[in-house]
């Protein structure tokens, strides 16, 4: 069986890469087709596949500029020919699971979000002072046709998983589809609980809009209390002019080095709303709390502090329900006054159903199964 597998891009180690990278240990013999890719920013697991990127890579400033050739994503993804291929698994935030997709092919599409920059999320990116006023018009010109693509591209996908009930419902609102939901992997055996507390609060993020950073910057600058941050991206220059003096920025960071700082923060802060989120998942494999907006993934991984009467289940976290400074700090004022509550050994054995070994086993029988159906039905339709 011939396999091929379509990512969006390849300029760092994501959640989603860390799910491509299960794809690519189940098909060593794939190959694997993005609009994008930067050598040495991904995995040895996922760069010793054969790479084939889209003209995307060919464009100027496409190493870090990329985001603005959004137009041309589209006819990028469909320029990828792959006839002969019998199996085609992709996974997409963006245009991925756009890919044309040959006759006789199986198309099973690993859904991490709609593309988020024209639904749900536009203004996030394209609102106020995100972005000028040359960009806004322009995508207002742009986006009816990326949304009618992003739609119309469904009808090649012969099977589709969302990493999330969050985003299946999304699916569902804006494709008109089913989907099921497959959760994605934590490296649980890499992380270990720790009761060692340096006082610090802790970000770790892409600096996306979205992402709301500048949300738990204004509110650690008025609570005065130290927060570290990991990560980069394109908001990095106005984050970095809104802190205040307890704010640390660290930069990118090896797994090793997260893994340290999660054993010694005080508690994750996680602002934005997110489509599942790897990160809070981590933070609790080593036994730390989450400080949370309380919308998207979180809900279905995050035990929150005086929780519903019926569940028995011990607090992992707690959460704030709106994305304003006020609400955050209350948040964390909060969780201070109930830090005696959190017990590290059991938030980290909370995680352990979402343990990577458990994932890889669960998309390899879907993939199977889906095949196996596709299969099926497309002899049947022969005969007929």
């Amino acid at each position: 069986m011939k396999v091929a597998l379509v990512h969006d891009w390849l300029t760092g180690m994501r959640g989603g890469e860390r799910c491509l990278e299960v794809f690519c240990e189940l098909f060593p013999e794939a190959d694997l087709y993005t609009l994008l890719h930067i050598p040495g920013t991904v995995s040895p697991t996922i760069e010793k596949h054969t790479i084939q990127t889209s003209f995307i890579q060919r464009l100027p400033l496409s190493r870090t500029a990329y985001r603005y050739y959004l137009p041309f994503f589209p006819m990028a993804i469909e320029s990828f020919d792959l006839t002969g291929y019998d199996l085609i698994l992709s996974t997409s935030h963006c245009v991925a699971k756009g890919v044309r997709v040959p006759q006789g092919a199986c198309h099973i599409a690993y859904i991490f979000t709609p593309m988020r920059y024209v639904w749900d999320q536009y203004e996030a990116y394209f609102g106020g002072d995100r972005s000028s006023r040359l960009v806004r018009a322009a995508m207002g010109l742009v986006r009816p046709r990326l949304q009618r693509w992003d739609v119309n591209s469904n009808h090649g996908i012969h099977a589709m998983a969302a990493i999330s009930l969050h985003v299946a419902d999304r699916i569902r609102r804006f494709y008109g589809r089913e989907a099921d939901v497959i959760y994605p992997p934590v490296d649980f055996e890499a992380f270990s609980v720790s009761e060692r507390d340096e006082g610090f609060y802790l970000i770790v993020t892409a600096f996306a809009p979205y992402k709301r950073v500048d949300l738990a910057i204004e509110a650690f600058n008025r609570l005065k209390l130290p927060l570290k941050i990991i990560g980069t991206g394109q908001e990095d220059k106005r984050l970095k002019q809104m802190a205040g003096p307890t704010i640390e920025f660290l930069g990118w960071r090896s797994d090793t080095e997260v893994r340290e700082y999660y054993s010694t923060c005080r508690a994750l802060i996680f602002p934005g709303e997110e489509d599942f989120g790897i990160v809070p998942l981590e933070a609790m494999a080593c036994g730390k709390p989450v400080i949370a907006y309380g919308r998207g993934g979180v809900l279905e991984t995050v035990v929150p502090l005086n929780g519903s009467p019926s569940d028995e289940r011990p607090p992992t976290g707690v959460f704030f329900n709106q994305q304003a400074p006020e609400a955050l700090i209350e948040a964390v004022r909060s969780f201070e006054s109930h830090r005696h509550r959190f017990d590290p050994v059991q938030i980290r054995e909370h995680v352990r159903p979402y343990d990577r070994r458990q994932f890889k086993e669960k998309i390899h029988h879907y993939i199977k199964l889906k095949f196996k159906e596709y299969k099926e039905t497309d002899h049947a339709q022969k005969i007929q």
